[in-house]
């Protein structure tokens, strides 16, 4: 079983973080570097956080604007930087994929689907909705309070699908529902003053970019994870 567990979150962690890194060269990259003259050009304080999505989770990035700040240069330092960082991302998603399949296993393999779709709605779509992926240059509340929120809601989320999904009675049902609502009526940290320096349209160009490629890394790795947990169909130790 633990075999199996592996090698399905291997390859599906391949495959997933190959398709996503790709999508991010052609579409998010792009929008990322042209906002990146926008926050050049203007005077930036000494350290500002910004969220970006990494392999369907926001993860925050803390840049730090000094001389021994090191970060890949574009092209393909950066590409095999996010590349990087998206298998390693790719991988530990699809081993709690493959660990949940162990309890219960996908009956078909386009199961796996819906798997990563929950997965997507867990942690890219549901935090988006308090914190949308942001371009640098975007003022943003304080890390430690986005981080609980979006921790928060990540998790209220997964039990509130869970329950809807799995339970057997209404009641569960419902509470699952209210998980779902709970984060979004507490509200998502927001800073004193809203304020980008890229454009209001690159802004929101990014957060659909963000998303579309998120859901489909998602989708792939929840298809190719289950097609792959069900080849692998005879257990072993």
């Amino acid at each position: 079983m633990i075999k199996r567990i592996a090698q399905t979150a291997g390859f599906a962690g391949l495959i997933a973080a190959l398709v996503l890194t790709l999508l991010q060269s052609l579409w998010v990259t792009p929008l990322i570097l042209q906002a990146e003259t926008y926050e050049s050009a203007e005077p930036a304080p000494v350290e500002q956080a910004h969220a970006h999505q990494h392999g369907g989770a926001a993860v925050a990035h803390v840049h730090e604007h000094s001389d021994e700040a090191w970060a890949p240069e574009d092209g393909w330092q950066r590409t095999l930087s996010t590349g990087g960082s998206n298998l390693v991302v790719a991988v530990g998603f699809a081993l709690i994929l493959a660990g949940l399949f162990s309890l219960r296993g996908p009956t078909r393999a386009w199961h796996g689907l819906l798997w990563g779709l929950g997965g997507f709605a867990t942690f890219a779509l549901a935090p988006s909705l308090g914190l949308p992926p942001e371009l640098p240059g975007t003022a943003a509340a304080e890390l430690a309070q986005r981080q609980t929120w979006w921790i928060g809601t990540a998790a209220s989320t997964a039990v509130g699908l869970a329950l809807i999904a799995f339970g057997r009675h209404w009641g569960l049902r419902v509470a699952g529902v209210v998980l779902l609502v709970i984060p979004h009526v507490v509200g998502a940290p927001q800073p004193e003053v809203h304020s980008s320096l890229a454009p209001e349209a690159l802004a929101h160009e990014f957060i659909a970019a963000s998303l579309i490629t998120n859901a489909a890394f998602w989708a792939v790795l929840g298809w190719a994870a289950g097609w792959l947990y069900q080849r692998h169909a005879s257990p072993s130790v």
